[in-house]
């Protein structure tokens, strides 16, 4: 985007973009958090609006990037907010949003303690598991085009996502797949939620 560009605007078509992506794939609903782009900290302040979202919906399971890969083995170099979210939501996923101790006043507040038992890692150097999206890949490729204004070559999107999709599925033998790095933070699958 040019620098002359109104940033409150553009903020507001990538909600409505998401917004959008989402419905798409199903989601009822997106938390936006209101950082500026570009200069997103993993801070006290970020990890707690974290936590609340994770006390407040409760997953069982939380996705993020891989926030250990800076740069890719093809020299792709991951942006800096995408590498500091990614590590907020882990730094929040453990110890925090499990931790009583952690942010009391929201526990005080109804929110009390949550244990997320995986964090699924996408973007990774490091994947150990395959997740066969063959029937679904359309549905990603219709949910990325809702996100115009990021995307510099529309024409080329579906072939990009597809090939990458291909080489995925190869380990597994499907036509289309995600790559992930699961880490396994709770395996007492018997002890329940929070």
């Amino acid at each position: 985007m040019p620098p002359e560009h109104d940033i409150i605007a553009l903020a507001r078509l990538r909600e409505d973009e998401q917004r959008a992506a989402a419905a798409t794939v199903g989601y009822d609903e997106v938390v936006f958090l209101h950082r500026p782009d570009g200069a997103l900290e993993n801070d006290l302040a970020l990890r707690e609006e974290l936590v609340r979202v994770i006390r407040q919906f409760k997953p069982d399971a939380v996705v993020a990037m891989d926030p250990t890969v800076v740069i890719f083995d093809d020299g792709f170099v991951q942006h800096v907010d995408h590498r500091t979210a990614a590590l907020a939501a882990v730094d929040a996923v453990y110890p925090a949003a499990r931790n009583p101790m952690a942010f009391p006043w929201l526990a005080r507040g109804g929110l009390g303690s949550h244990k997320v038992r995986r964090v699924y890692l996408f973007w990774s150097d490091r994947s150990d598991t395959w997740v066969d999206i063959s029937a679904t890949l359309e549905r990603k490729i219709e949910a990325l085009r809702a996100h115009a204004s990021q995307i510099h070559d529309p024409d080329g999107l579906a072939e990009r996502i597809r090939s990458w999709a291909g080489e995925e599925g190869a380990p597994i033998g499907a036509t289309a797949a995600e790559a992930l790095r699961i880490v396994i933070i709770d395996d007492d699958e018997d002890e329940g939620p929070g």
